[in-house]
């Protein structure tokens, strides 16, 4: 058995990327979406990060941890979209091995540290609703620092054995039926065993996501008994609306990650193509949607975004 196995390994050096294997003919009418959506992420995060560097007024932690979400979104982007491009354009289907487990490195880390962001702005809030007198002394510049490092520091090394596994595989074939390098469909070219390969991830994704929405959930819970009890005319719908917002965009990305399972799940009952178009647009669709929810729909951020206009 072993023999068989050695036999018929190969060396791979790079592999190629086939997107949409049954549906070919339309790529290039989707890479118009797909370039369009890309442009508004990078555009939106580039444009409230310049906002909140040049505004002297947003250097607060809030606006740190929003800083923290749009780089987070335009490297996610960078590391995936581009590539998608370059296949639906230019056919440029190969990957090198690196590039390949550099990108699967980059969204396993960058996805689990977005969710992690997400549950420190819910504690953000939190505070800043139901503790208003302390948010001062809690949320400060050195406890967004140490959010940062957490975020950082948690994800990427929790993540980081899953490209490593794959890496130490030996490979049948490169042709990988995805857009991107994903371990699910890098690893299943594998002439070994996959078996601890997939139950880590399994594992590490449902703890480290899993764990965030539920301290999300508790956090937003709190909020939302808190606002019920506001009399004040007008406070109670305009914490609803801008926490709401933020709940549903959540809600949003963590619903993606739990169709992306079910579909790689069912994959005889639900064609194969569309867990890949879910891919490629979880990380195109929240880029895009965090900093209008987070940034332009704040009463600051708009002011600085229409200071930065009248200076260009």
């Amino acid at each position: 058995m072993a023999a068989k196995v050695n036999s018929s390994s190969i060396p791979v050096s790079e592999f190629l990327l086939i997107c949409f294997p049954h549906f070919q003919s339309w790529q290039h009418w989707l890479s118009l979406p797909l370039s369009l959506l890309f442009l508004l992420a990078m555009g939106a995060n580039a444009t409230l990060l310049l906002t909140i560097r040049l505004e002297v007024s947003l250097h607060q932690p809030m606006f740190y941890l929003l800083s923290l979400l749009s780089l987070l979104d335009i490297v996610l982007c960078l590391t995936v979209i581009p590539k998608v491009l370059a296949i639906f354009w230019f056919d440029n289907r190969s990957i090198s091995s690196y590039g390949c487990f550099l990108q699967m490195f980059i969204m396993n880390s960058f996805l689990t540290m977005e969710s992690c962001t997400f549950m420190v702005m819910a504690y953000d809030r939190y505070v800043a609703i139901c503790h208003p007198l302390r948010y001062p002394s809690i949320i400060t510049s050195q406890f967004v620092t140490r959010a940062a490092i957490f975020v950082v520091a948690r994800n990427s090394l929790l993540t980081m054995p899953i490209p490593i596994l794959s890496s130490q595989l030996r490979y049948c074939a490169r042709i990988i039926k995805n857009c991107i390098c994903t371990n699910m469909s890098v690893s299943k070219l594998s002439c070994d065993d996959i078996t601890f390969n997939q139950l880590y991830q399994f594992v590490i994704g449902w703890t480290l996501l899993g764990s965030d929405l539920i301290l999300i959930i508790i956090s937003y819970s709190f909020i939302l008994k808190v606002v019920l009890d506001i009399k004040a005319e007008g406070a109670v719908a305009k914490a609803l609306g801008t926490c709401g917002s933020h709940f549903i965009l959540i809600l949003f990305f963590s619903t993606v990650l739990l169709v992306l399972v079910i579909t790689n799940l069912a994959k005889e009952r639900i064609p194969s193509d569309v867990p890949i178009l879910l891919n490629i647009l979880h990380h195109l669709i929240p880029p895009a949607l965090n900093p209008i929810v987070y940034g332009v729909r704040t009463k600051e951020i708009k002011q600085g975004i229409q200071k930065l206009m009248r200076r260009l």
